[in-house]
């Protein structure tokens, strides 16, 4: 079985890692081909219809030749913008993972300039000296030639070209879901796809033609939008853009209806014609996301029915003993701002305004917090309700919650008081002798319905990070932008547990206690703290470990034949081993000074949703025949339970570790619930694809031991003495398919 696929890339238009990272909300120019204004509406819209059941990842060029993406990547998408741009950044290497990946299986999503890009032969102005680009195109999805402009006028950087294009659809072609006849859609500069009709017997299939007359020749018919089946895999190319989106929502809000659209481009932008252009495209709003939708849905994609994108929420900071949150923000006051008798602290990544009871217990903003409507923050930064948001920009509400905790009317998805009374509980429970008089992870804790993403606002903003204490734990029911390791940013719908924990590791223990550990703490801590949520009750979770910290567990869709119930390590050649599917991960990000390593760790778990996998209550629920029968009639996981059960598992296990190192103990724990012990592997980029078999994971700095294994002449495998330490940040573990690949810096 292959991993599923998960990730839609998005080119950005970016080379390098830095400048994705500092640039994921795309505030700044893109270059390289694409345009800010393209990737933008593909997020939005693409997360509009594809989540929970993806993650939409911007993506850097770097990351497409470098990067092991492919394997759980459904989509990839080049947006509009300059396909010469492309070429130079992709062209060789970049072009052939790309075409041998769609080959495979993969889906290729060209809008506009990647329409071009992914047809045989560009030719683009052809005449005029200033705009001309002609030339061959390496992908070659579609066999022949996109020609543009389709319609005359364009200008680059400008809405100058720009019209509401009318197509007409190939029901025929397009028979899924409801499409109209014909609708409008955005157009600037995007091309004709010559002669399409006459490729039919190598899988072209025209989805939609343009309507009215064009600028250029076409050949037979008007291609607009063409289905190309490339191999096992497909291609989506379009000349215009369907993506773009211009429709403003009913001003409403719950956790799936955003109270923004993403009404992008000004209508005094360019000329007078184009206030007409943006109208005629809103009219048919509906109609244009059906269509694409219908598309999407051809080249194999899972849509949703929803098509809204939540906003950012009210954050809550509350504390075990409710008076320390006071004495919290107190160790930040010097770093605080007052402007118009309001507190802000401005930090690296994000302006958080600190909101004391005092302050928001009372008048307006105490009635607005009990409206069901009114839990949002400013998400258009001075440019109107209906606009694509930068969130760094936006100001985050912090509420400081120093006499009692939140109330289930301020956090209806996060019920606080059940969270500390679990907290409690289990620290009462533990037969830990490691813990503290009170616990110590989970003591601080800062919730939000809807954030960014944990990680980066505790790891981003060093102000804040260098003020909070070893435990520190920040939580939320929905992250916007997660994150993961390398490229990779985890599903982060409403149902996921989602936190990340401050650990601030002294660094006089880095020989004996070396922080790289703290991931396989964390990891081991998860699966833990989900086997004894209630004593052991739940032993028989088939939740298993990856190397070096992902969390996978039994899928009760997979065949039933060799599921495993026992605690006992898997050899993961398995038939049982085959039918795990990863259900969480772990990340953890550093900083350090002169007396600690400032660990932030953060986990993403699928607990309640389905989506995009499975989920810990999905295996309480199904009635497969490979899962223990003893688990279907246990209640249901809860995110406050649980995640008081992982912090209190996790903050013994680094207490000892403290102590004692990542000792024989840990080592037994970890093998316990490993997923690899005695795999084969291939070891891509060593010696010509050696064969190795797993042996361990070193207890000096948690490298996965691997022996080559060579076939004897009875057919047997024998050893031949050569071991690799493999460090999990330099290679890449594609467990499904037995590889270990060596990423490339």
């Amino acid at each position: 079985m292959a991993p599923q696929r998960l990730n839609i890339l998005v080119y950005s238009g970016a080379l390098t890692y830095d400048a994705w990272w500092n640039n994921q909300d795309l505030t700044l120019p893109s270059g390289n081909g694409s345009t800010v204004e393209s990737v933008r509406h593909v997020l939005y819209t693409f997360r509009r219809l594809l989540a929970p059941n993806y993650a939409v990842i911007p993506v850097t060029g770097d990351m497409i030749i470098k990067e092991p993406w492919t394997a759980t990547c459904a989509a990839f998408v080049m947006p509009g913008g300059a396909d010469n741009g492309y070429c130079r950044t992709l062209n060789g290497e970049g072009n052939r993972r790309i075409r041998q990946w769609v080959e495979r299986g993969g889906s290729y999503i060209g809008f506009c300039a990647g329409g071009y890009y992914g047809s045989s032969r560009c030719e683009f102005e052809v005449g005029n000296r200033k705009m001309e680009v002609v030339g061959d195109r390496e992908l070659q999805f579609f066999p022949g030639i996109c020609r543009g402009c389709a319609f005359p006028g364009f200008v680059y950087s400008s809405e100058e070209g720009a019209r509401a294009a009318e197509l007409k659809v190939n029901k025929t072609a397009l028979a899924v879901g409801t499409v109209p006849d014909v609708f409008k859609t955005y157009y600037n500069g995007g091309g004709v796809f010559v002669d399409a009709e006459k490729y039919g017997d190598k899988g072209v299939e025209v989805l939609a033609n343009y309507t009215e007359e064009l600028g250029v020749d076409s050949g037979e018919g008007k291609a607009a939008v063409l289905y190309c089946k490339i191999g096992e895999g497909a291609a989506l190319l379009t000349g215009p853009h369907p993506e773009f989106v211009f429709r403003k929502p009913v001003d409403c809000w719950t956790l799936t209806e955003a109270r923004f659209a993403a009404v992008n481009l000004d209508k005094k932008a360019d000329g007078p014609e184009f206030p007409k252009v943006i109208d005629a495209v809103a009219d048919d709003e509906k109609h244009r996301m059906d269509f694409l939708k219908a598309c999407l849905t051809k080249i194999g994609l899972r849509v949703n029915e929803e098509q809204n994108v939540p906003s950012l929420s009210r954050i809550h900071l509350s504390s075990l003993q409710s008076s320390d949150s006071s004495e919290l923000v107190s160790d930040l006051q010097s770093s605080i701002t007052v402007e118009d008798d309001e507190e802000y602290l401005k930090d690296n990544n994000d302006t958080f305004h600190i909101v004391k009871p005092s302050t928001w217990k009372m008048g307006k903003l105490m009635k607005s917090l009990l409206e069901p409507d009114s839990d949002q923050t400013d998400q258009t930064d001075g440019a109107g309700d209906d606009r694509i948001v930068d969130y760094n920009s936006i100001v985050k509400q912090v509420l400081i919650h120093d006499e009692d905790y939140p109330a289930s009317k301020e956090t209806p998805y996060f019920n606080h008081h059940a969270f500390y009374a679990n907290l409690k509980y289990y620290h009462s429970k533990s037969k830990s002798k490691e813990h503290d008089e009170h616990p110590i992870f989970g003591k601080h804790l800062l919730y939000g319905e809807v954030v960014t993403s944990t990680n980066t606002m505790l790891e981003k903003n060093t102000t804040l990070l260098q003020a909070l204490p070893t435990g520190f734990t920040a939580t939320a029911t929905v992250q916007l932008a997660g994150r993961g390791r390398g490229s990779n940013v985890w599903v982060s719908p409403a149902g996921s547990l989602m936190f990340s924990t401050v650990v601030r590791h002294p660094m006089t223990l880095m020989s004996t206690a070396p922080v790289v550990f703290v991931q396989y703490l964390a990891a081991m801590a998860v699966v833990e703290g989900i086997k004894s949520y209630d004593g052991d009750r739940y032993r028989d979770m088939p939740v298993k470990l990856k190397w070096p910290n992902d969390i996978f567990a039994l899928d009760p869709n997979m065949s039933s034949n060799g599921g495993s119930n026992s605690n006992s390590t898997l050899n993961s050649n398995s038939r049982s081993a085959k039918n795990y599917t990863k259900i969480g991960g772990i990340l953890v990000n550093s900083h350090y000074n002169s007396t600690s390593y400032i660990a932030v760790v953060g986990c993403g778990l699928n607990t309640t949703n389905a989506a995009p996998t499975t989920s810990l209550n999905a295996l309480l629920s199904s009635s497969s025949p490979s899962l223990p029968s003893s688990l279907r009639t246990l209640p249901p996981f809860t995110p406050e339970r649980l995640l008081s059960s992982i912090l209190l598992v996790f903050e013994a296990y680094y207490l000892r570790f403290l102590r004692t190192g990542f000792d024989r103990h840990f080592e037994e724990l970890y093998y316990r619930d490993w997923l690899h012990m005695g795999q084969v592997v291939t070891l891509e980029n060593a010696d010509g694809g050696a064969k190795a078999r797993i042996k361990a994971v070193t207890r000096d700095y948690g490298l996965l031991v691997a022996e080559e294994v060579v076939e004897g002449y009875d057919g047997r495998e024998r050893t031949t003495g050569k071991v690799w330490e493999l460090q999990s940040d330099s290679n890449s573990f594609d467990f499904f398919r037995g590889l270990v690949r060596r990423k490339e810096v």
